[in-house]
């Protein structure tokens, strides 16, 4: 009798050892793949903010460009309303806004 439980008890433990290591495998096998998905895909570019005084002062600056730009087009379509003039004052405004932030933050570069 003792030996039929002996017998068992080792067929118990050999069945778990093949699970444990059969574990191992799939979760080595997980584990090369993510490695290798990860050396694979791109990963994502991300921007961080500069925080520094003159980073601040060009986004103030570019705030202020933008909102100018916007407001001249606003002006333009109420005042005249017509597309073509609304257009050409859009165009106009895209080629002369670098002048203009030129000359009002003297942005040599």
């Amino acid at each position: 009798m003792s030996k039929e439980r002996a017998r068992r008890r080792a067929e118990r433990e050999a069945e778990r050892a093949r699970a444990i290591r059969a574990n191992e495998e799939r979760q080595a096998r997980r584990a090369r793949r993510r490695a290798l998905l990860g050396r694979l895909t791109p990963r994502p570019v991300r921007f961080y903010r500069q925080g520094g005084l003159l980073a601040r002062r060009h986004r103030a600056q570019n705030a202020v460009v933008a909102l100018g730009f916007l407001l001249v087009q606003v002006i333009v379509w109420l005042v005249f309303g017509s597309f073509p003039l609304s257009f050409g004052a859009f165009i106009l405004s895209l080629l002369l806004a670098p002048v203009v932030v030129t000359l009002a933050f003297d942005r040599r570069t």
